[in-house]
């Protein structure tokens, strides 16, 4: 059932800083305001697997399987530590130049997406946390999951749209200074390194 309980955890999960929404932020400083939209749009995308598998009962079957969990987790990890290596390498990310590579809508989107598919603590998360406000007895608890899941996925979206332009705003700021360029590529860079490393040692 959807009551102000949880919109306030929805809220509260959705704020923490995660691979997601530093995505988002990174893509609104190095490209723009668009590039936010897109990378929100792709992110949120990318709960829909996990949602349609808490839903479906496949969420269960990972949490029993050791195997499916651990090869799902690794390949997040590897992802995560292909963009800190990616961003590190990419001395132009956060500078605007006419010969820099352009990176398509369809792309951020992809690179969004993978993101959340790759993590499989949001299917467990999703397992543990929709069920709650499904009211008792329901006659039809299906129709509330689903309800749950596009306020979750409205609420995700505009969250990390915030975020993004959020970042867009100091973009001048990052535009106008090479340092401030420099330490942002090292910082985000170490960042996507340290949630990947972090999601391999984790247990479920």
């Amino acid at each position: 059932m959807i009551n102000t309980d949880f919109l306030l955890t929805s809220l509260i999960v959705i704020l923490v800083p995660g691979t997601g929404v530093l995505y988002t932020v990174t893509a609104g400083l190095q490209r723009g305001r668009l590039a936010s939209v897109y990378a929100s749009l792709g992110c949120t995308a990318g709960i829909v697997p996990h949602l349609a598998a808490t839903i479906l009962g496949l969420a269960a079957v990972m949490h029993a399987s050791a195997l499916a969990f651990q090869t799902l987790k690794f390949a997040g990890v590897l992802y995560l530590l292909y963009l800190a290596y990616a961003t590190w390498r990419d001395k132009t990310a956060f500078a605007v130049a006419e010969d820099a590579a352009p990176m398509s809508a369809a792309t951020i989107v992809v690179k969004a997406f993978l993101l959340n598919i790759l993590n499989p603590k949001l299917t467990i998360f999703f397992l543990a946390f929709l069920p709650q406000f499904v009211e008792p007895g329901s006659a039809s608890p299906l129709l509330q999951l689903l309800g749950l899941s596009a306020v979750f996925m409205a609420m995700t979206f505009a969250v990390f749209l915030g975020y993004g332009f959020l970042a867009c705003t100091f973009r001048q700021l990052v535009i106008e200074s090479r340092r401030v360029q420099q330490w942002l590529r090292y910082g985000l860079a170490a960042a996507f390194a340290g949630l990947g490393l972090r999601l391999a040692v984790s247990d479920r």
